[in-house]
């Protein structure tokens, strides 16, 4: 039986990210050519390893002319999931489209690395079929030459699949970082932050919200949401290997947020998601009176009550008999939004949890910036 194996050079040895006072620099590539993505722009490095030789050349500029700011969202009156994120190709950070080629570059060689396995395996097994068959006819004993072919032929395809599995493993982005020790205490809590925000009894996704005239829905709330209840967490993403818990955020009307420490991933699937740098992030917490009507989470607080019907003064109507009353509980909400089109808005039980939650990340996001570092 003719087969072959072709051994793979691995193309993704990592990109890496130094966090200091000196600033935040990530570099993707291989040994003796890189790039250089920093503040002041994109630079491709080359050289010879071991001759000393090497150049570095500027090859495009992160300059850019300030988009202005959104201060306002204006909700659609109408039921529907109106609070969502733009297509994924549109929200990449331009200064962070090399590593997202690079997760891209990543998933190809994985992709191809599945294929060779597969095909190697298959060639195993009908290895291992041949030498069961030769046991039965006795050729071991007829025709040693053969049957020694055989096992020498199923010993090498099993090393040819155990370096091909490693391969596999070895085809992600590896997120090496080093953090200056103050930077590294400040991310740290905020990472116990998130722990603590993802205990919360419930986190809901809000997808819709809309406006309603308090004088035809005789109610005491002006605004309706849309929501649904999703978990926070720890999950890692199949192409990038990072030494950190990498925070996952469940979205519940498109890509999951998954945060590193100088960017975001927000993965829908395999071949649609953003890279978004913490520099285009403006995250917003509010503090939410819900009127609720269904079960109340054990870590909310109820701070006042209500009818389900009302007057213009908040008084209860008595022209309805079945008139209610209603438990007002504070709820935390925190807004993530980008000027390229991301929006997702997260509400939580836990009220004193989400806004912990966003001073830690206000704090550590203003302070890599006053360094200078986003």
């Amino acid at each position: 039986m003719a087969w072959s194996y072709r051994k793979r050079v691995k193309l993704i040895p990592g990109i890496h990210l130094n966090f200091s006072k000196r600033g935040i620099s990530t570099t993707i590539g291989v040994r003796g050519a890189s790039l250089t993505i920093g503040k002041s722009g994109t630079f491709l490095n080359t050289g010879i390893p071991g001759t000393g030789l090497y150049s570095r050349e500027k090859i495009s500029s992160n300059n850019q002319t300030p988009k202005p700011q959104i201060d306002e969202i204006i909700y659609q009156q109408e039921p529907s999931d109106n609070i969502f994120s733009v297509d994924l190709q549109e929200i990449t950070s331009q200064d962070l489209q090399g590593i997202k080629e690079t997760i891209l570059a990543a998933r190809k060689q994985r992709i191809e690395l599945l294929k060779d396995l597969n095909k190697i395996e298959y060639s195993l097994w009908i290895s291992q079929f041949l030498l069961i068959v030769s046991y039965l006819f006795l050729i071991p004993l007829i025709q040693k030459n053969t049957f020694y072919k055989i096992k020498a032929d199923i010993n090498t395809k099993k090393d040819a699949s155990s370096q091909v599995k490693e391969m596999i493993q070895n085809s992600r982005v590896n997120l090496e970082i080093e953090f200056d020790p103050e930077i590294g205490r400040i991310y740290s809590d905020l990472t116990n932050s998130f722990n603590e925000l993802a205990e919360s009894r419930k986190i809901w996704d809000v997808t819709g919200a809309y406006h309603q005239d308090r004088r035809v829905t005789r109610s005491f709330a002006d605004t309706t949401v849309k929501r649904r209840i999703v978990q926070f967490g720890s999950k890692e993403l199949e192409d990038i290997k990072s030494p950190f818990d990498t925070l996952w955020m469940k979205n519940a009307n498109g890509g999951d947020i998954y945060i590193y420490p100088n960017f975001i991933v927000m993965y829908s699937n395999r071949s649609d998601f953003a890279v978004v740098g913490f520099n285009e992030l403006k995250v917003v917490h509010t503090n939410v009176s819900f009127l609720e009507t269904s079960s109340i989470p054990s870590d909310s607080k109820i701070i006042d009550y209500t009818w389900a019907k009302v007057n213009k003064n908040g008084s209860r109507d008595k022209r309805f008999k079945d008139n209610y009353q209603i438990p007002v509980v504070r709820y935390g909400e925190i807004a993530i939004r980008t000027e390229n089109g991301l929006h997702e808005e997260y509400q939580f039980s836990n009220y004193e949890a989400s806004e912990d939650f966003y001073n830690k990340f206000n704090y550590y996001q203003r302070y890599i910036s006053s360094l200078k570092l986003l």
